[in-house]
């Protein structure tokens, strides 16, 4: 993992995050046109190499021909967050701030003035929208895949009652002033249960079904407590809340703009995906930002997953997903 040192970074807001950092990983070369970039941000909870994954020679996303870079957000270790940031109390950032700091890198580090395609999933297609309106000139594609611009209004009550209450409702979170992170395991653990019952869809536990069981688990009860207390008890509670309220608030669009409106604005070519059974970014929801978006795609993407299956957990979703990738690097 490498990191970006941004010095002190002014926020949207105004406010300044001192001794700002970014964290990033790539792979392939950049070519000598400059023009083979591929941008990856990942999304809530999840450093960037989780999505190692899904590069490889003959993936859609290959190192031989494009320069992947899979760039932090602020919030999430190793890029500046709470956990490693000595000033108190963090400042609020924005997704607006991340994609900032993300253009920096590539201008500053990397001489990149074009993007080939911005891709992400969930919160990372946030920042994938935040791109293509904050930064148009220089992106080519996007393909935003299970996510928004902005979280409809079921996602920003997920993303508060699911994520950041069960944190800050635990006696032991202190106002953010905690001990130690595993004091907080509590409120983490019940965000992994939260977690564990909204974020695949019902039919995922169907009796007869139990999909859960093709993710090598005996029992619910050992699914929950394997996947998801696996994922969120080790995270920092402040890392987490941060996060959550960051997706929440994001706005890609100027004060008083419609979401039509601000989609319309949209230069980039759009390739949009969405999951049947995802409660957090349902198909339909997505299907109508495909329609105000000039001239973008909509896929459907039939999984047994829901919002999972960006987790890449099953073949299918994972060459559907492959398949998306290689429709937009082709348009």
């Amino acid at each position: 993992m490498n990191t970006f040192e941004l010095g002190d970074f002014p926020l949207t807001s105004g406010d300044t995050l001192p001794g700002a950092r970014l964290a990033y990983q790539t792979f392939g070369e950049l070519n000598q046109a400059r023009d083979n970039v591929v941008v990856f941000p990942t999304f809530l909870g999840a450093p960037a190499e989780v999505l190692n994954g899904w590069i490889g020679e003959n993936r859609a996303l290959d190192p031989r021909t494009h320069f992947i870079v899979l760039p932090g957000h602020f919030g999430l270790p190793p890029s500046s967050a709470p956990s490693n940031t000595p000033s108190r109390p963090f400042p609020a950032v924005t997704v607006a701030d991340d994609v900032i700091a993300q253009q920096r890198l590539l201008e500053e580090v990397f001489g990149v003035r074009e993007i080939r395609l911005a891709l992400g999933w969930s919160i990372g297609a946030i920042q994938v929208y935040e791109w293509a309106l904050r930064f148009g000139d220089l992106v080519r594609g996007i393909a935003p895949i299970a996510g928004a611009p902005t979280p409809p209004p079921w996602t920003k009550l997920w993303l508060k009652t699911v994520v950041e209450e069960p944190i800050t409702a635990d006696p032991n979170y202190a106002g953010g002033a905690y001990t130690s992170a595993a004091s907080v395991s509590g409120g983490l653990a019940r965000v992994a249960h939260g977690s564990a019952l909204t974020a695949p869809p019902r039919t995922f536990y169907y009796a007869g079904a139990d999909v859960w069981r093709t993710l090598g688990f005996d029992s619910v009860d050992a699914f929950v407590e394997g996947f998801w207390e696996g994922f969120w008890l080790p995270q920092d509670p402040n890392d987490v809340v941060t996060q959550a309220r960051k997706a929440r608030s994001a706005w890609p669009g100027a004060e008083g703009e419609s979401l039509r409106e601000v989609l319309g604005r949209i230069k980039a070519k759009t390739t949009i995906a969405a999951f049947t059974g995802d409660a957090l970014f349902p198909p339909d929801e997505l299907r109508q930002y495909a329609e105000w978006i000039p001239g973008a795609t909509f896929r459907q993407i039939d999984s047994v997953y829901g919002h999972l299956a960006t987790f890449g957990l099953a073949e299918p979703d994972v060459k559907a997903i492959d398949d998306v990738i290689r429709h937009a690097l082709e348009s």
